[in-house]
């Protein structure tokens, strides 16, 4: 099974078409699918929105009326996928954003890495439409090079990308005695991928990546990416990592 993990909030207006597209996408692929949405908090018609798309894919919508924000929807999307697979060892779960700017063929890119023996596999952008603006390039760059710092061992180029697909039992392992009250997920927005993949990596056996497309000129609303403070929350995790492995070494 592969289980499509949508983190949302106030997506309208890309929801409905990106729904029908990945259920146009894999039905083709032919491989069973299911799809679960996180709606943080909306207030536009998400709701709505999603409620129409029921009667078309395998959809279940999760919902808080308090938002939570990206990298706590993602966790809620994660531990709720590793709880229902009944296949961990088969069954892969992928993150993929509300916004439209991924294309969903690159699932079937990652899955088949996956099915190719690998337990993670990472989206690496090799087409960005064109537009994607210098500064994003910059926090990508230093993301990857806060990741080699704190875990040598993550050969990822774009940790802070967040199209990826994780095979379920990596993530029962992680969550293994791992209480909800206690999150394997502390940042927000891109610094969170990069606080996952750090968190999931030891228990994947291979890493890899796959090309994938992203397109900025498709996107429908202003970008909600914060530069100064994604890398203040990427240099707060390198802080972090290292007065840990501090304390083990004392």
């Amino acid at each position: 099974m592969i289980y499509i993990c949508i983190p949302t909030h106030n997506e309208a207006s890309t929801i409905g078409v990106l729904l029908w597209k990945v259920r146009k996408v894999l039905s083709d692929f032919g491989r069973p699918f299911y799809v679960v949405v996180y709606d943080d908090a909306s207030t536009d018609d998400t709701a709505e929105v999603l409620q129409r798309y029921k009667w078309a894919l395998p959809l279940t919508t999760l919902r808080s009326e308090k938002q939570i924000g990206y990298g706590r929807s993602v966790e809620t999307l994660l531990r709720h996928v590793q709880n229902q697979s009944p296949y961990p060892k088969r069954d892969c779960a992928v993150i993929m954003q509300a916004d439209f700017t991924e294309n969903p063929e690159g699932v079937v890119s990652l899955v088949k890495a996956l099915e190719g023996g690998a337990d993670i596999v990472a989206g690496k952008v090799h087409n960005d439409g064109g537009v994607q603006p210098r500064v994003i390039h910059t926090v990508r760059r230093v993301a990857a090079r806060i990741l080699r710092s704190i875990s040598s061992g993550i050969q990822i180029s774009d940790p802070a990308y967040g199209l990826r697909a994780y095979r379920v039992i990596v993530l029962k392992k992680a969550f293994r005695d791992r209480p909800p009250n206690k999150p394997l997920i502390h940042s927000d927005g891109w610094a969170a991928n990069v606080e996952l993949i750090k968190q999931l990596a030891p228990h994947a056996r291979r890493i890899t990546e796959v090309p994938v497309e992203l397109r900025y000129d498709l996107q429908v609303r202003p970008s909600r990416f914060r530069p100064l403070k994604t890398l203040l929350s990427l240099i707060r995790q390198r802080g972090v990592s290292t007065a840990t492995t501090a304390e083990k070494e004392s």
